[in-house]
């Protein structure tokens, strides 16, 4: 961790969630309340009820999202993907990479404070619940003080409740998008035969209930590695949330200050602070020293409302995800002592060191759109795949045979992949030359939903037909009389000699 000094000279080296001791240090954030911290409680809001909602969402019998790790199906807003959309995952998985930095480069860690799973559960729900069982900040660290007595016995053992049915409740949703709801549903129902799963849904409710009872924070400041990101992917023009130095500092605590800046030599002075004495001149350097403070008025109020207990006066740190609270609450000082607001504030350090107001940029604006293309791409790839894989080989190993009749036949192996919801009837159809095509079997010519097909059938020729030892052959795959797949073959006949 880089070094950073703070105001008083001394340098930070040290995270504030590990004691000296080496200990863990328990944050305990003050409740923020402000303008960013309502619409970051209505976004949640959305977020949750999108969250609970989805997995109860069918569409053909399906899951809307499902991510089927096991069975190597995931289904996403319908559609379903297969291994042989590997390819797809491929490109979407390179095309989130470079959104990500890019996005960070632009957006800084807006992300980790709006719209992270972590900071959603842990900030929105389980804080806020904290809040409402031990009350605020000074609250909490009285009730770790005291001893274990009735009171403390009892708020403990309900948050511990509350907590762990949350994590439990998480937990199955979180195994809904995995498996789907009704599958989680009746393996609930018949815990006997599906004891696995039930194992899994308890070692996930343990890990939520441990990240959000003890861990907290650290999960963004130790585990997750975006925050690490963050000190290669920031530059001096990337939006972050950021303490004006140049206004704020020197620090000062707030004294009456006088209603004018006066000189040493100023013996007429008539103002009513010195009610027309002179004393002006007496007190100039206190006054002028007063004068000369920055709007920071060192109160410590963003410190005491951080979640992750950092001091956003020191500057950018791996710590901070962009919550906004030191914005709400620097405000709010702000307003109290008639000072503007915006000390702490969403800008880039340029902004600030130049004076400016944050401004949409050509740079903003290019990296911009350079994200919405490759969204654009992500939902093509999605929006472009097929519902049918069809792949047709020659049998290995064979070329052609000649039959009693004189005409040539090949044999091909067809292989269909149905991706759809639906049952596919088919039929195949020579379109560029006359052939007779004779399928092997009793075979039905159906595919079923979401499943695979394997067809064998004859090619067969008149030898007129075949100028070349390979021949081009155009099939056409039929569903109820309208084509829905063109094939392309090679071919096989004995060699033409002129």
């Amino acid at each position: 961790m880089n070094k950073q000094i703070d105001n008083k000279g001394s340098y930070r080296d040290a995270v504030a969630t590990i004691s000296k001791e080496g200990k863990r240090n328990f944050i305990y954030p003050k409740r923020p309340s402000g303008k960013f911290y309502n619409k970051r409680t209505a976004f949640s809001i959305f977020y949750l009820i999108v969250f609970f909602t989805l997995p109860f969402i069918y569409i053909n019998e399906e899951p809307l999202l499902m991510f089927n790790i096991l069975q190597r199906k995931f289904i996403i807003f319908g559609m379903i993907f297969w291994p042989q959309d590997f390819f797809i995952f491929g490109l979407g998985m390179l095309t989130f990479i470079v959104f990500i930095i890019l996005f960070t480069v632009v957006f800084g860690r807006i992300f980790c404070g709006w719209a992270c799973p972590q900071t959603i559960f842990m900030e929105m729900v389980f804080r806020k619940i904290e809040y409402w069982i031990d009350g605020d900040a000074n609250m909490q660290k009285q009730l770790t003080a005291m001893p274990w007595n009735a009171e403390k016995i009892l708020k403990r053992s309900f948050k511990f409740v509350v907590f762990f049915t949350l994590s439990f409740l998480i937990a199955n949703f979180f195994l809904a998008y995995l498996i789907g709801m009704r599958t989680l549903a009746d393996y609930i129902n018949h815990p006997a035969a599906n004891s696995g799963t039930l194992v899994s849904l308890f070692i996930f409710t343990t890990v939520f209930f441990f990240v959000y009872w003890w861990f907290r924070e650290q999960a963004c400041i130790v585990v997750c590695p975006y925050g690490r990101l963050q000190g290669v992917l920031l530059d001096k023009n990337s939006i972050i949330v950021a303490y004006d130095k140049k206004r704020g500092e020197p620090r000062g605590k707030e004294h009456k200050t006088r209603s004018h800046v006066v000189e040493k030599n100023d013996d007429n002075c008539k103002c009513t602070d010195c009610k027309g004495n002179g004393g002006c001149k007496d007190l100039a350097e206190k006054f002028n020293a007063i004068a000369m403070h920055g709007d920071c008025i060192d109160c410590s109020a963003c410190v005491r409302v951080c979640p992750t207990g950092i001091d956003i006066r020191n500057g950018t740190q791996l710590e901070c995800i962009n919550c906004t609270a030191c914005m709400d609450v620097c405000d709010a000082i702000m307003l109290k002592v008639n000072k503007p607001v915006g000390l702490i504030r969403y800008a880039s350090e340029n902004s600030i060191a130049q004076g400016e107001k944050l401004k949409i940029n050509t740079r903003i604006k290019s990296y911009s759109m350079v994200l919405l293309l490759l969204i654009s791409l992500l939902v093509f790839l999605l929006v472009s795949r097929t519902d049918l894989d069809v792949r047709l080989m020659r049998t290995a190993g064979m070329t052609y045979t000649s039959m009693p009749d004189g005409r040539i036949s090949n044999l091909y192996n067809l292989k269909l992949t149905n991706k759809t919801h639906k049952i596919i009837h088919y039929a195949l159809k020579l379109e560029n030359i006359k052939g007779e095509i004779n399928i092997i079997g009793n075979n039905e010519m159906v595919i079923k939903k979401e499943d695979y097909s394997h067809c064998q059938f004859f090619i067969i020729l008149d030898r007129s037909l075949i100028k070349n030892w390979k021949t081009q052959l155009i099939m056409g795959l039929y569903e109820n009389g309208v084509k829905i797949k063109t094939i392309e073959a090679k071919f096989i006949g004995p060699e033409i000699y002129n």
